[in-house]
């Protein structure tokens, strides 16, 4: 069932015209980010000095978050509290592109937040608010209901079960028997020692710790887990059981066909939160796109390595997947073309390296010596260079309706081609000040043609402890005169 590394890229292209109903326990991921500088007085405990929160969502909806990094379409079904972190994960799903929220509000019950204090990249603590009682039986029903209506239309359901009641068993048997009626394969992430209520689902995916409270059996050698998988797939009547095993990777047994032991692909371990999801919704997606077993489970594997290396519950990126099956490292064009949140996961991993970050922007249409000049200044100021990019529509905006004269993805790729250049993000504004708000650079650049209180951004990025450096110009050089000059050519 394996393949080539290679042969796993048109299987990532294929992702995103993929389909998945995905139901399960959504929570509000809260991440405290500090400094730990001394010891509390009070107390023989560290103090966090909090230098900034993030929220993102957690769960199975961060099966949704990889669902739709991936590309995927998603349908997402769960409950939510009438609260403010309720509503808050409404807001983050409706960010989230290609997913289709179905997130029904149980006024009785408090929406899961899991609050993780994090050091640099030590987690510290983790507090968790939640509700883990079933949901009442009418709303049971209505869920059940509307996933029996949307395995009807996909061809692969993921149940993410983190047992804080959405999952209930006659739940979960009425969308598993959809799912066999429609010809559908059910994933479940599985939650407790009781896996009958799984019987009959497709593919499950504990980890080494869930599988040995499962089984009752031994899961310390590679024999030990085949035999505990092959107990749950015999006794179940399951396609298949993927154990997730750490840093010995993954083991796939199946039903029929032989087992497959996949190595970890992880090169440096930051945060395994989540990965689990990862490797679902990976899964998920692949067996979406019509790809075997084997196929799928490789290219899960390879998610979970990425993620892993990022802190936080983090999301593998198609273009993550594809740069790592080419071994491509982050010199190279092709992945340096990234999305926002692609380019703040790699100035993160760039940071815990010990790297500054420097940014510049501008439209780079028909790159000329003076581009080239201010680019080799940028990169002298930092270790790393991120350069925004006007969009077509942005250039338009600001320069008229004739330019640009090369269209965003040429001029994308131009940039992410110079050996300065770290990462190119398009950004659809007139300015920049969003993608430097997120970005945070410890050095944000521009051309002496600027005053330093003219440069947008500077007063976001001075407050966060970085500065301003306004570059040399090389005189003589204008996209404008170049055109012009072509223009009296013609």
């Amino acid at each position: 069932m394996m393949t080539e590394r290679t042969d796993l890229i048109a299987l990532v292209e294929a992702l995103a015209d993929t389909k998945v109903v995905c139901l399960g326990d959504v929570m509000l991921d809260t991440f405290v980010h500090g400094e730990v500088e001394r010891i509390s007085p009070e107390a023989p405990i560290p103090v966090l000095r909090v230098t900034g929160e993030t929220r993102m969502l957690g769960g199975a909806g961060n099966v949704v978050r990889n669902l739709a990094a991936l590309g995927a379409k998603t349908r997402f079904l769960s409950v939510i509290g009438d609260d403010d972190a309720g509503t808050e994960v409404r807001t983050l799903l409706a960010r989230e592109a290609g997913v289709t929220g179905d997130l029904k509000t149980d006024a009785g019950r408090q929406t899961t937040i899991k609050t993780r204090f994090v050091a640099g990249t030590q987690q510290m603590l983790r507090a968790d608010r939640e509700t883990s009682r079933a949901t009442a039986a009418g709303l049971q029903d209505q869920l059940a209901v509307d996933a029996e209506a949307a395995v009807r239309d996909h061809k692969v359901v993921v149940l993410s079960d983190y047992g804080k009641g959405v999952l209930a068993d006659a739940t979960l048997a009425r969308v598993i028997a959809a799912a066999a009626k429609a010809g559908a394969t059910v994933i479940v992430d599985p939650k407790g020692s009781d896996y009958g209520r799984y019987r009959g689902a497709g593919i499950l995916t504990p980890n080494l710790k869930e599988l040995a409270a499962a089984t009752g059996k031994p899961v310390d050698t590679d024999d030990a887990v085949i035999a505990a998988a092959r107990g749950l797939v015999d006794g179940l009547g399951l396609t298949a059981v993927l154990v997730t095993r750490s840093r010995d990777g993954m083991t796939l047994v199946p039903a029929e066909g032989p087992v497959l032991h996949l190595a970890a692909e992880a090169q440096e371990v930051f945060d395994v939160s989540g990965a689990g999801d990862t490797v679902v919704a990976t899964l998920a997606a692949c067996l979406a796109a019509g790809a075997d077993l084997g196929r799928a489970a490789a290219l899960a594997n390879l998610a979970a390595g990425i993620v892993v290396a990022k802190v936080g519950t983090a999301v593998a990126y198609a273009g993550d997947l594809i740069a790592q099956l080419h071994h491509q490292d982050l010199s190279d064009a092709e992945a340096k073309v990234l999305t926002l949140e692609q380019v703040l996961d790699r100035a993160a991993a760039w940071r815990r390296r010990g790297l500054t970050v420097g940014f510049t922007n501008g439209c780079f249409d028909l790159l000329h010596p003076g581009h080239v000049s201010l680019l080799r200044q940028a990169k002298s100021q930092c270790d790393r260079l991120v350069v925004g990019l006007n969009s077509d529509a942005s250039v338009r905006r600001l320069k008229g309706a004739d330019r640009p004269v090369q269209g965003e993805a040429a001029r994308a790729a131009v940039l992410a081609s110079l050996a300065g250049v770290d990462a190119v993000v398009l950004f659809a504004e007139d300015t920049p000040l969003a993608l430097i708000e997120g970005l945070l650079p410890e050095v944000l650049v521009k051309g002496a043609d600027y005053r330093v209180d003219q440069v947008v951004g500077r007063e976001v990025v001075e407050a966060a402890g970085g500065r301003v450096h306004l570059a040399d110009l090389a005189p003589g050089h204008s996209t404008t005169a170049t055109i012009a000059r072509l223009a009296g050519q013609g």
